[in-house]
C-alpha cells in the first residue's frame, strides 16, 4: 500500500473503486461498487449527512483490498473485512465514520437478536456471512453494543448497507462522491491539528 496523506487518500480509494470495484458482491446481484455506490446515493436522496453518506460508501472497502482478502461462497471462516476497513481508513476520517465501518457486521448481528423481522430482509448470501460471523448477538453482546456513542448511525449505515442490493439501478460514480470525501478528511484533519 502507497503511503497514504490528506492528499492522496481520496484518489487512492477512488483507485479501487476502479480497479476492483467490478468484482462480484457475495453472491448479490450488483459489483462490490454498485453495492456500495447505491448506499451512498440511498443516503444523498434520504438528505443525510456528509459522515453518513461517506460511511456508506466505504463501509465494505476492506473486501476492495487485496491486501485483506476476499469472500468466497465456500469459506468457513470470517474474514473481517470490517476491521481491515476501519484500519485504512482511521488516519483520515472521524471516528463517527469508522465506527460506521467498524461495526456495520456487529449492527447486522445486532439487528437480527433485537428486532427479529429484521433478519426476514436479508439475502440468502447475507444470512451465510451472518453465520460465519457468529449469528444474532448474545443478550450480553447487545448491552455492550448498546455503549456505543455512535449506534445510531451505525445502524443507519447497516440498513443502507442492506438497501444497496438492488439489480440494475444507476448511481452516480466514486467521482460524483470524491469531493464529499475531501470535505470529512478535510474537516476531521483540521479539527485534530
Amino acid at each position: 500500500m502507497p503511503e497514504l496523506t490528506r492528499d492522496t487518500i481520496v484518489a487512492f480509494l477512488g483507485d479501487i473503486f476502479d480497479r476492483r470495484g467490478g468484482e462480484e458482491y457475495l453472491g448479490e446481484p450488483v459489483t462490490m461498487a454498485q453495492h456500495m455506490l447505491q448506499g451512498a446515493t440511498f443516503a444523498e436522496q434520504q438528505g443525510l449527512g456528509e459522515d453518513i453518506i461517506v460511511a456508506a460508501l466505504l463501509h465494505d472497502i476492506g473486501h476492495f483490498t487485496s491486501e485483506f482478502g476476499t469472500y468466497r461462497t465456500d469459506d468457513t471462516q470470517d474474514r473481517h473485512h470490517e476491521e481491515a476497513g476501519a484500519q485504512v481508513l482511521a488516519a483520515f476520517f472521524p471516528t463517527l465514520v469508522t465506527d460506521c465501518v467498524r461495526h456495520h457486521v456487529a449492527a447486522k448481528r445486532y439487528l437480527c437478536a433485537t428486532r427479529p423481522s429484521y433478519f426476514d430482509r436479508l439475502s440468502a448470501a447475507s444470512v451465510h456471512t451472518l453465520n460465519l460471523q457468529g449469528g444474532p448477538m448474545s443478550a450480553d453482546e447487545v448491552v455492550a453494543f448498546e455503549t456505543n456513542p455512535n449506534l445510531a448511525e451505525i445502524i443507519q449505515v447497516r440498513y443502507l448497507d442492506e438497501a444497496g442490493k438492488v439489480a440494475d439501478m444507476i448511481t452516480p460514480d466514486y467521482a460524483h462522491f470524491a469531493p464529499i470525501v475531501q470535505r470529512v478528511v478535510d474537516r476531521h484533519l483540521e479539527g485534530t491539528a
